[in-house]
C-alpha cells in the first residue's frame, strides 16, 4: 500500500522517542527567573504531576510557612479552575492566603479523618472535571501512594502537591523519604526574615527560605525568595537571592545544633 511506508517510520520514529524518554515535554509553571527555571528540564516546574513539599523544625508540625509557598506556587492555575485543599486538622486560614493574592474563591477545602483518607481524596480530587490542582496534607505516604497520584494527575493534566506535616505533633526528626521516587519535584521549606522597602518602616513582602532538594531530569538548588508584587508580573515569586551549597550546610549545622 502506497501510505504504509511513510506510516511504519513514523510509528518507528515514536516507539524509538518513547524509548528514549523524549516525549513532548509537558507544560510548566515557570518561575520568571533563569537561575531557577534552569533547574527544570523544561524551564519551569513540571504540570500533570505531584511534588513534595516539606518543612523543618516547627514547620512539620504546623505547616504554615510550606502552605503558603504552595499556595503561591499553585496560584497562576487557580485561574483555571479550582483548587482542592485536603488536610487532617482544620486550621487553613483562607484570609490569609488572600492576603498573598491566591483567589480564596477558586479554594475547596477538605477535611480528612486520616491519613489513608487524605490520600484517598487528594487522587480522586486530581482526577476530578475542573480541578487544576489539589494540596494533600500527609506525613508518610508509601511509594504505591505517590505512584497512584502520578496516575490520578496524568489522568486530566492536574497538579498535586503533597505537603509534608505532622499534624497532631509526634517525634520530631527528618521524615521517612519514601514516596519521593515518584514525585517530580521535593522541596524544603522554610520562613525567612522579610525586609521593608528602602526607607519605610515595617515589614515587607514575605520571604521564604527555599530548597529544591530532588528534581527528576534537573538539578537542586536553594534560593531566598519573596512573595512578588504587582510589578513584577504574572510569577509569584520574586528571587532576592541564590545560596551557595556551603550557605545550605551552615544552615543544616545550625538547625541540627
Amino acid at each position: 500500500m502506497p501510505g504504509a511506508k511513510p506510516a511504519l517510520s513514523a510509528l518507528r520514529a515514536r516507539i524509538a522517542a518513547l524509548e528514549a524518554g523524549t516525549r513532548t515535554p509537558s507544560l510548566v509553571l515557570p518561575f520568571g527567573d533563569p537561575r531557577i527555571d534552569s533547574c527544570f528540564p523544561a524551564g519551569g516546574l513540571p504540570r500533570g504531576g505531584w511534588h513534595e513539599v516539606g518543612g523543618a523544625g516547627l514547620d512539620e508540625e504546623t505547616g504554615a510557612a510550606p502552605a503558603a509557598f504552595s499556595a503561591l506556587l499553585l496560584r497562576p492555575l487557580a485561574a483555571k479552575g479550582a483548587v482542592v485543599w485536603v488536610m487532617r486538622r482544620d486550621d487553613l486560614h483562607a484570609p490569609g492566603l488572600q492576603g498573598l493574592g491566591f483567589p480564596a474563591g477558586r479554594l475547596i477545602q477538605v477535611r480528612a479523618r486520616d491519613e489513608a483518607e487524605v490520600l484517598a481524596v487528594l487522587e480522586d480530587a486530581l482526577a476530578t472535571v475542573g480541578v487544576a490542582a489539589a494540596v494533600g496534607e500527609a506525613q508518610a505516604p508509601d511509594l504505591k501512594a505517590g505512584r497512584r497520584l502520578q496516575l490520578a494527575c496524568e489522568r486530566r493534566g492536574a497538579t498535586g502537591i503533597l505537603l509534608r506535616r505532622r499534624p497532631y505533633g509526634g517525634p520530631a526528626g527528618k521524615m521517612r523519604e519514601v514516596s519521593g521516587a515518584a514525585a517530580l519535584s521535593r522541596w524544603r521549606v522554610a520562613a525567612a526574615p522579610s525586609q521593608p522597602p528602602p526607607g519605610e518602616p515595617g515589614l515587607g513582602p514575605p520571604r521564604w527560605r527555599v530548597e529544591l532538594e530532588r528534581c527528576r531530569g534537573g538539578r537542586p538548588g536553594a534560593w531566598i525568595l519573596e512573595s512578588s508584587e504587582a510589578d513584577h508580573g504574572p510569577h509569584p515569586f520574586h528571587l532576592v537571592s541564590q545560596l551557595a551549597d556551603h550557605d545550605v550546610v551552615e544552615e543544616d549545622l545550625r538547625r541540627a545544633g
